[in-house]
């Protein structure tokens, strides 16, 4: 037919010998090769994990880690190999890891893992070892063996802990999730994940931290660190000072953090850390029966010296390495303030306020809007009213 042109066999062969050094004619190249292959490995170490075979998971490397995530239960686990580095016998993997809690995760979670490999006699690879992605926070099993003890709403996961200690950590969750249901409403799970690691530093390893910027604070949720909406929240304890605390400071750590989860899907760019914040404080204490001079001691040394804050804590003044004093007041600041709203207005009008606010897609006018259409008011006369009750209220 005209147009074309017989390519004659001793052409189509120099063809193939010109892009050998690339690509094998008609197949693939010796990077690609080696990713197939690894990802093929990697289907089987993940399906050794979901079935519980120690056996086959051993047969795909090294084993040691299967030891120390074997109690967690898991619904999915599975690896996408994205890159590929060999040298010689040797390679390294970046792959990421998606996986979910049973009864927990309503969608993978995903993190970034790297994988070195070598090959065996026979030529198959295998996994010698997995680490956390660079800029990637570590997985609780990358600290040792993990127990796990489950609530009746709550599942708690421990690295470096005895049973017992994740027992009352339980009890706590447990008492937590009924509390925030009866402040916040049941238009959430109602079910938490506790993770509890051996020290301050394996804190701040599962946030993908360092150890100073978490000093002192008893625990967070993972969206309270940037992480954003995720399948589900982890609370992460940090063992040192939450263990300081007495234990009615342990209910309210744990239920304030509870209050994060429940409110997660609520809350965004919009939402100011003063009602963030201090929204999950009042819920907190509403059933403790503290009174404003016990919960807010930084605030009334303010107030009794005659320097009430002129404004409503702002995002800055909630920094965990800033200034102590600085912080404390800013968490008391928004607890009153939301003590406040519940008081005054009262408590639907106070979650009502809440959700109007995270249904802005920006911070600008959020607050301003929310104030006039929930609460009949402005943000000057709030501000007001507010510091008007500091005076009141710890005067």
């Amino acid at each position: 037919m005209a147009g074309r042109r017989r390519v004659s066999g001793s052409s189509a062969v120099a063809v193939c010998l010109l892009l050998a050094s690339l690509t094998a004619c008609g197949g693939h190249s010796p990077a690609d090769t080696a990713r197939r292959q690894v990802q093929r490995l990697l289907d089987r170490r993940a399906a050794a994990v979901l079935h519980h075979d120690p056996a086959a998971y051993a047969a795909t490397g090294a084993r040691a880690s299967y030891a120390d995530l074997k109690a967690v239960p898991l619904t999915a686990w599975s690896y996408r190999v994205t890159a590929v580095r060999r040298s010689g016998d040797t390679a390294t993997a970046d792959a990421e890891l998606r996986y979910r809690v049973t009864g927990y995760d309503t969608a993978p979670v995903t993190v970034g893992r790297v994988l070195t490999l070598s090959t065996a006699a026979d030529g198959a690879w295998y996994v010698d070892s997995e680490r956390p992605a660079p800029k990637s926070a570590q997985q609780l099993w990358d600290q040792g063996p993990v127990a796990v003890v489950r609530g009746a709403r709550s599942i708690v996961l421990g690295a470096g802990q005895s049973d017992g200690s994740l027992r009352a950590y339980a009890g706590l969750a447990d008492r937590a999730v009924p509390a925030v249901s009866d402040a916040w409403g049941a238009d959430w799970s109602r079910r938490i994940v506790v993770l509890v690691p051996g020290s301050l530093d394996g804190m701040a390893a599962l946030l993908g931290s360092t150890a100073a910027g978490y000093r002192g604070i008893a625990a967070v949720t993972t969206g309270e660190t940037g992480g954003g909406r995720a399948p589900a929240d982890r609370i992460i304890v940090n063992p040192d000072a939450y263990g300081a605390l007495a234990p009615l400071g342990k209910q309210v750590v744990l239920t304030h953090e509870t209050t994060h989860v429940a409110t997660r899907a609520h809350t965004g760019a919009a939402t100011p850390l003063w009602l963030s914040e201090g929204y999950a404080d009042w819920v907190g204490y509403r059933d403790a029966g503290r009174t404003p001079d016990e919960v807010a001691p930084e605030l009334r040394r303010a107030v009794t010296a005659g320097r009430p804050p002129a404004a409503l804590p702002a995002d800055g003044d909630f920094g965990f390495t800033g200034d102590a004093t600085r912080l404390a007041q800013a968490y008391e600041g928004g607890w009153l303030a939301c003590r406040m709203i519940a008081a005054h207005w009262g408590e639907d009008r106070l979650d009502a306020f809440y959700r109007a606010v995270g249904t802005h897609t920006g911070r600008a006018g959020a607050v301003e809007d929310a104030l006039g259409k929930v609460l009949g008011t402005t943000l000057p006369e709030f501000t007001a009213r507010w510091r008007e009750y500091l005076r009141a209220q710890l005067g």
